[in-house]
């Protein structure tokens, strides 16, 4: 058995010696341009938005998870609209949240690194609840 523990701790250093000689392995960066919504977009809290991304010069893999969120003055908000989706798609549909009526939302698409939309318009009117625009 006194033999064992020397044996492994040196096991354990090459092991330690041949991932730090091969290097950090190099994520794939992937910052697509949000395509929708753009400057003009207006949408209603509480209907289902498509948000897109031009995914036409996507890497055969992408490293993480793709995420997206909703960013209002600057600050982006504890509202995660979609998750787990294939960055590698260009498109996820969404429920727009209910937020107060203004016109500096963005969206922020996470996958490898954030990337932000144009500043857009949501509206909470309750008399359009349950509609769809473009």
């Amino acid at each position: 058995m006194r033999f064992a523990t020397p044996l492994s701790a040196l096991v354990s250093l090459l092991c330690a010696a041949a991932v730090h000689a091969a290097g950090p392995v190099p994520l794939d960066v992937f910052v697509p341009r949000i395509t929708n919504p753009t400057a003009g977009t207006v949408w209603v809290s509480n209907t289902t938005q498509t948000v897109t991304w031009d995914a036409s010069n996507a890497p055969v893999n992408i490293s993480n998870g793709a995420l997206i969120m909703l960013r209002h003055n600057n600050r982006t908000a504890p509202f995660i609209l979609a998750k787990g989706f294939d960055l590698r798609s260009g498109s996820c549909p969404i429920t727009v949240p209910w937020v107060l009526s203004d016109d500096d939302y963005e969206i922020v698409l996470f996958g490898d690194s954030g990337n932000f939309s144009p500043p857009f318009t949501i509206t909470s009117d309750t008399a359009n609840a349950g509609q769809t625009t473009a």
